[in-house]
This record gives structure tokens, sequence and C-alpha cells, in this order.
């Protein structure tokens, strides 16, 4: 098993950024005439208010902006690369011409791939929202943490509706459908991930990969897969292309997330590290499904301090001592080779060989 190191981090960044060559189009950064936009300047102005608080919606701005790492807006480049890697289809309408495109993506294109990035980035603020009940002043001022739940509210809204306006400026009846499902499927997959991080559900509630899968599509997969199905929509590909899109989408958006809950379970960390992560993680989710339900709240006891507090070092070290982390790898791995698979019948060009090292970098241990 290796682990994710510093050249690791700098190849993922390689990757992105000469994908973005390729489409001719930077995707770094949420659509600029939203962000240039004089309602999103009040809002910065009043988010400003928040430096110097713990509230996340900094540390969201913050990396929307500068963090070129976490990669936090690649579903828009994906989509732009599907949509090149596809090409033109053969039964492309009138108002679909060739000379229409730019960098072999259409403007219809284009624009989804900013109300797909639009739609992500304001559930990620959504995401922000901080529970305020049992709030003590320890934690932080009560009135600053009010003041940023609204700011998050009104900014992720504010995103939301500016992404309802592109989608209906495409004028396609089914493209709509698929993103309203998608925002539909999100909404639902978040309130699973809410009821599934309350501690009573998260110690009591039986649930297995086949669950975890199926949540895990709703809340992280169904907008990129939906998407690229909708990129394949507007350029008029037939419903075997666009189940392949939507294929890619699935299994890239699933194979992500298992590398991400893998982290903490594979790679070196400093002992004085904190560590703590959620029990509906893969690997934890696989742990629970292999050692069964009463031997695992046999270990949550035996991991508990005197204080009744959870040791999440000791209880880390017991879960890799089964098969539950290497069961994610495989199970990242396995989505990995399935998102390459579903584009081997695209023409090859520099397209879908971008697609190929971006399955190949989020599933990299």
């Amino acid at each position: 098993m290796t682990v994710a190191s510093e050249d690791d981090t700098h190849h993922n960044v390689t990757v992105v950024s000469d994908a973005e060559k390729i489409v001719g189009y930077p995707t770094s950064f949420v659509s600029l005439r939203c962000l240039l936009s004089d309602e999103l300047s009040n809002v910065a102005m009043h988010v400003r208010k928040l430096v110097g608080t713990k509230h996340p919606l900094l540390s969201t701005a913050r990396g929307l902006i500068y963090d070129s790492r976490n990669n936090l807006q690649m579903r828009g480049l994906v989509v732009l690369l599907m949509s090149k890697a596809a090409g033109p289809s053969q039964h492309t309408a009138s108002d679909h011409l060739p000379q229409d495109m730019v960098s072999g993506i259409y403007p219809s294109q284009r624009n989804l791939a900013e109300v797909t990035e639009l739609i992500h980035t304001a559930f990620l603020v959504h995401r922000g929202i901080i529970n305020l009940k049992g709030w003590t002043n320890s934690d932080g001022p009560l009135k600053d943490m009010q003041f940023g739940n609204k700011m998050s509210v009104l900014s992720g809204d504010f995103l939301l509706a500016n992404a309802c306006t592109g989608l209906a400026q495409l004028n396609n009846t089914k493209v709509v459908e698929l993103i309203s499902s998608a925002i539909g499927d999100l909404v639902q997959g978040i309130y699973h991930e809410i009821h599934n991080s309350l501690e009573d559900n998260s110690l009591t509630d039986e649930i297995n990969m086949d669950m975890w899968e199926e949540q895990t599509f709703l809340s992280h997969g169904a907008l990129l897969a939906k998407s690229c199905q909708a990129a394949m929509e507007l350029a008029k590909h037939d419903k075997d292309a666009q189940g392949l899109a939507y294929k890619y989408g699935k299994h890239l958006s699933l194979g992500h997330k298992l590398n991400s809950d893998l982290q903490l379970f594979v790679k070196s960390s400093s002992s004085a590290d904190p560590v703590t992560f959620s029990f509906n993680s893969a690997p934890v989710v696989f742990h629970r499904q292999i050692v069964g339900q009463e031997t695992w709240c046999h270990q949550l006891q035996q991991a508990k301090t005197i204080g009744r507090q959870m040791d999440y070092t000791k209880l880390r070290s017991t879960i890799k001592l089964e098969k539950g982390v290497t069961s994610t790898i495989d199970l990242c791995r396995y989505h990995g080779n399935k998102a390459l698979e579903s584009i081997q019948c695209f023409p090859s060009s520099e397209a879908r060989s971008a697609l190929e090292n971006i399955a190949r970098a989020v599933t990299k241990f």
C-alpha cells in the first residue's frame, strides 16, 4: 500500500491544469460573470465581517479562490472534457453547427459546465451552516456564528438561483429535467448525511456498503453523472453515448469519495495530529459490515477513555487490523477502472486521455 505524498498532490494539480489547457477554459474559478456581479460583491463585503471567527464559510470561500490542491471545481472541467472527447454527433441539429464550437465544445456545453459548478458550490456553501444547538460562548461568540449562518444561506441561495437561470437559458427540456433531478438527489443525499452524522444514529444504525454507495451517489455523484449525460444531450448524442458519459461521472465520483475517506487510514500522520473521522466513512462501514454490529459496539466501548470520550487513534488502529481498509481500496480501484472502461468507445484524443488521467489520479494511492 502506497501513501499519498506531496508528489502525488503535485501530480493531481498538474493533471487538472493540463486538462484545462485542452478545453481552452480556465475552470479554477466559478463563473466570472457570477463572481463579478454587484449582488455577490455585496455578499462578499458582509462575509469579510467573519474574518477572525471560526465559521466554515470563510474556509469554503478561501478554498474556492486560493486552494488549487483541493480542486473543488473539477466537475465543470470534467463536463467540458467529456463534451470534447465525444465531439459533435452525426445527428446534430441545424442550430448546432461545427463552426459554432470553440476548442471542440459547443457554447451550450460550456454554459452547462458553469451551471454544474454553481450548483456544486451552492451546496458546498450551504453545508457550512453550523448547528448552533448547545452552542456555548467558549466555542466562539454566538452572534458571529448566527451571522455566518445567515450569510451561508444567502450566498448559497444566490449561487443556486444563478444556476437555475443559466439552466433555463439552455432551452433544452431534457437537460433541465436531468439537472433538476440531480439537485433533488443532492438534497436527499445531504439529508441522509445529516441523519447519519448524528452520534446516536451512527452508533446504532446498521449500514452496509450497498446502502453507503446508494447514499453517496446521491450526495456526491448524481450531479456529475447527470451533467456528463446532459452534455451529450446538448450535442444530440444517442442514448448509448449518454449512458456511457453518465457511468463515467458516477464511477469517478464514487472513486473520488472512497479515496477521500481512505486518506486518514492510509497516509502517515504525526502522533501530535488530532485524529477524528466519521463512523459512516467507507473504511468504517466496511469494517462494521465485516465484524458485525455486536463486535463493532464492543470495539467502540473499548476505544472510549475514562472520561467517556472517543479515542479515535485507538479506534483507527483497531479498524486497520481488519480488512475494511483493503476492501475500500479494492472498491476504489474498481470504480476507477469502470470509469476508464466507460470512455473507451470515444475516439482517441487529448480530451479522452485527460479524462483517463483524472480517473487514475483520483483513485491513486
